[in-house]
């Protein structure tokens, strides 16, 4: 083999000083965030340099990272901005960008094996089992997101229910029409988990909300009971802690009862929500959440870790081992060497590839601690309030949700009488122009037929200031949307 055939830089000296270089870039982009819209239109001539054909010769790594410079960063969708709040997504930390760089190097496959990545992914194991109350015999596994461990969650269920024989005949074992069971206001994965999961979305029965947009209790206990005098066999419920449109807290007590009563596998999607157990003066608001057979959150939301870093906790981790245990002669397990430490993270999901997700995030928490987190979240939430006072004060604004945590979801109303049908053509626009605006950047959703802009307040660097921003610009591009409106 000659030196030049390796991937390692020919010139140590001049790729550190290159290196040192990206870091500052980065680190000054962090820095300087405030100063840069959270999102631009991207020209087509951006797009067009993404349509060329493979290279066949290298590029300079300069070239490239100015190319990343001028084409890429400036054209993300913005999340790591305090004026982003577009749907749940989190800021990220500067800790955590150079936790991610260190694991970037290490490269470790966190498949298995023995190896101290891995002893540091049970080590948030252990703060979690903490965090949630949950047993010693407790399990948990970093996975890309919530999306994948509900579905992680619906496959332990299956196979708890029907047994690891499901695992090798199919959910068309046996006899049994097996239901499950969610909000009309949960995430779309839970039933994408039921497709995938091979049960079908028909499987799965969305209860209505109450008011509050709570699963709706005396509902889901009459649906069971219908399914049930039809020969189903209802085997899971799913509790949203923080749904997806307002983030509500079904009440996850009573949901665990049923759950008991029924026989039911009792999962929590608390994509966001869940770390609020981090802070005192939300927890209380999960209570119930501790009786879950499994929750699913991210630490890349409200726990400012960089994406991704989405986790499963499951309470009983032999039924986990039991889902997703897969021996095979390649992967034969040894008391000594570098093949001890059985059982393997591969074995309680589906990756046998796996990143070292739990680097960044044992950097994140070790480094701020829980308090420090947990007053982050409460933030985000008193921010929420105060947004929706600012909504209640302006007559030309509609609060269309109750504020249950840091999503406020409103429209614009104007002081002219428009239809419906016209308000929501309104505010379609309207969210499109604030995120064109580059100064505050909304999602929308539907709240009971009203198109909704909606704020989700989820960066530890949002501030007052943003709130601000985004009213005071909600009420000058929406002016002169009404306008146009009422004058064609």
């Amino acid at each position: 083999m000659h030196s030049g055939d390796s991937l390692d830089p020919s010139d140590w000296h001049a790729f550190r000083a290159q290196a040192h270089a990206m870091l500052e870039d980065m680190l000054n982009y962090a820095e300087q965030l405030r100063e840069r819209p959270v999102w631009q239109p991207i020209p087509q001539s951006i797009h067009d340099r993404f349509q060329e054909n493979l290279p066949q010769q290298g590029t300079e790594l300069a070239l490239l990272h100015q190319r990343f410079l001028t084409e890429i960063m400036p054209y993300s969708i913005g999340n790591a901005h305090p004026g982003f709040m577009g749907w749940v997504q989190g800021g990220g930390t500067p800790v955590g960008m150079v936790a991610e760089m260190l694991a970037a190097g290490l490269n470790a496959n966190v498949g298995g094996r023995e190896q101290v990545p891995i002893s540091v992914e049970k080590q948030i194991l252990r703060w979690m089992r903490e965090l949630f109350q949950f047993p010693e015999t407790a399990n948990g596994l970093f996975v890309t997101g919530t999306s994948l461990a509900n579905l992680i969650a619906v496959l332990i269920a299956r196979t708890t229910h029907l047994g690891v024989q499901a695992r090798r005949d199919g959910i068309a074992h046996g006899d049994k029409k097996l239901t499950a069971y969610t909000s009309a206001g949960a995430h779309g994965s839970v039933s994408q988990a039921m497709d995938l999961a091979g049960f079908g979305t028909a499987a799965l029965r969305p209860i209505p909300m109450n008011a509050a947009y709570q699963l709706d209790l005396d509902k889901l206990r009459a649906a069971i009971q219908t399914d049930k005098a039809a020969g189903f066999e209802p085997f899971l419920i799913i509790g949203s802690a923080g749904t997806v449109d307002v983030g509500a807290i079904d009440d996850l007590t009573a949901l665990a009862n049923i759950a008991q009563a029924e026989n039911c596998w009792f999962h929590v999607d608390g994509a966001y929500g869940a770390l609020g157990m981090l802070s005192p003066q939300i927890a209380p608001r999960l209570c119930g959440i501790e009786r879950a057979s499994s929750i699913a959150f991210d630490f890349h939301k409200w726990g400012q870790v960089p994406y991704d870093a989405g986790y499963i906790l499951v309470r009983d981790g032999a039924q986990q081992l039991a889902t997703f245990s897969a021996p095979a002669h390649y992967l034969k397990r040894e008391t000594r060497g570098m093949a001890a430490g059985s059982p393997w993270p591969c074995d309680l999901g589906p990756d046998l590839s796996r990143g070292f997700r739990a680097l960044k995030t044992w950097f994140t928490i070790a480094t701020f601690g829980a308090e420090k987190l947990g007053q982050i979240i409460n933030n985000t939430c008193e921010l929420a309030q105060y947004l929706k006072q600012r909504v209640e004060q302006e007559p030309q604004l509609e609060l269309l949700a109750p504020v249950n945590l840091n999503i406020v979801c409103f429209r614009y109303v104007g002081t002219s009488k428009l239809s419906a049908s016209d308000l929501n053509n309104l505010n379609t626009e309207l969210v499109i122009r604030l995120q064109e605006s580059g100064v505050v950047a909304p999602s929308s959703t539907l709240i009971q037929h009203q198109f909704a802009i909606r704020a989700a307040i989820v960066n530890h660097r949002t501030t007052r200031l943003d709130m601000d921003n985004l009213i005071n610009t909600t009420l000058l591009l929406g002016g002169e949307l009404g306008i146009a409106a009422t004058h064609p």
